[in-house]
């Protein structure tokens, strides 16, 4: 069983999930776990620092696209070209030099609800954002997205898992999104960042698997940040399948020395050794899922998650008479991530990460459930 720290512990952490709570806070907000570091990766760190190897990340070709081209057959049954693989500093900032360079001043559309960073960095960097709201099951809305298509969207920005329902897209929607936005020349940047925290009962399908289509039109980013918990050290992947895809990525302008070292050593270690702790990890959020379908508060419901440790809160039952993530805050010392950071309409939506141990999250639900009564 994956390694807690205790509350006192965690809240002397400088991270942003936990730094500038007030005393007693259990803090639940962004994607980052509770979870103490795996060993290999701790391991390959301290000898780094033991040898003051905290320079700049060589221009030669990293040995980390091998390593996680082992790791995506092992884990994802994805087969990665380890030479079309290229590093950037995190998944957004790819994310923003990708549409950059395909489209600068384009449209880009999402499903709604999406990771924050989305609404805020994307028009900052010059793009129009084309929001796209799921259907009550969660799935893409084809309807909208072929009537974007026709109104001329650039790129799709396809978060699978999806963020912060934890939902995983069947291969049939995915082979649909990548025969429209091919048909309609756009192109597709899959955000796989939560793939390898796919939960028992459900499966990842990765992007470049899909269809010809997909490699085509589509470029994958991912990191293992989010699995790891190394979101601070700042190595990301893109991944490609295709020539024209390839192309794209030999105009970015970032180069390896804009990514941390460290970051690529934590990286390495992660996907060449972290098999272990990532399994001990996965079944922890499972058995963290399981504890939240049962003991949520009267008037709280969700979807349990096929992915990833957060849980999509709708609150709209428990009749609080303020937003769900400030009530919570105030009124059971929980820190939640408001439900409108993720869509301005879902007022009544609060996000839960519970990568977490059991006893901890079973104190913020106690807690929880204890304010709305």
């Amino acid at each position: 069983m994956p390694k807690v720290p205790a509350l006192q512990e965690l809240q002397q952490r400088r991270s942003e999930k936990w730094y500038g709570h007030g005393e007693g806070v259990i803090a639940a907000t962004v994607a980052e776990m509770d979870f103490e570091l795996a060993e290999p990766i701790a391991a390959a760190l301290h000898d780094a620092v033991s040898r003051s190897d905290l320079g700049y990340v060589s221009s030669q070709p990293s040995s980390l696209g091998t390593a996680f081209a082992g790791f995506a057959q092992r884990r994802l049954d994805w087969k990665v070209d380890p030479d079309r693989v290229t590093l950037v500093p995190d998944v957004m900032v790819g994310l923003i030099e990708l549409c950059r360079v395909i489209a600068p001043g384009g449209s880009i559309g999402f499903a709604t609800a999406a990771y924050p960073p989305f609404f805020e960095q994307l028009p900052a960097a010059g793009f129009s954002l084309v929001p796209m709201p799921l259907l009550t099951d969660r799935s893409f809305d084809f309807d909208r997205l072929t009537a974007q298509l026709r109104d001329g969207l650039d790129i799709l920005i396809l978060a699978n898992p999806h963020n912060p329902t934890g939902r995983t897209l069947p291969y049939d929607e995915l082979a649909r999104i990548a025969d429209l936005c091919a048909q309609y020349g756009a192109w597709v940047l899959a955000d796989e960042i939560h793939a390898p925290l796919v939960l028992p009962g459900a499966k990842h399908v990765p992007w470049l698997e899909v269809s010809d289509a997909a490699r085509s039109c589509g470029i994958s980013l991912t990191s293992a940040s989010k699995a790891f918990n190394l979101a601070g050290l700042k190595a990301a992947l893109l991944v490609t399948a295709s020539d024209r895809a390839q192309d794209v990525l030999r105009r970015l302008p970032i180069t390896n020395d804009q990514v941390g070292l460290l970051g690529l050593v934590a990286s390495e270690a992660a996907f060449s050794f972290g098999d272990d702790w990532l399994d001990d990890v996965l079944r922890q959020l499972d058995r963290n899922r399981a504890v939240i379908d049962a003991q949520l508060p009267e008037g709280v419901t969700w979807t349990p998650p096929q992915a990833t440790y957060v849980g999509w809160l709708d609150c709209s039952g428990a009749n609080l008479g303020q937003e769900p993530a400030e009530f919570f805050l105030d009124h059971a010392r929980v820190a939640l991530s408001p439900g409108r950071n993720y869509d301005p309409a879902a007022i009544a939506f609060t996000r839960l990460n519970f990568g977490t141990s059991e006893e901890l999250l079973t104190e913020m639900l106690r807690r929880m459930a204890s304010a709305i009564s």
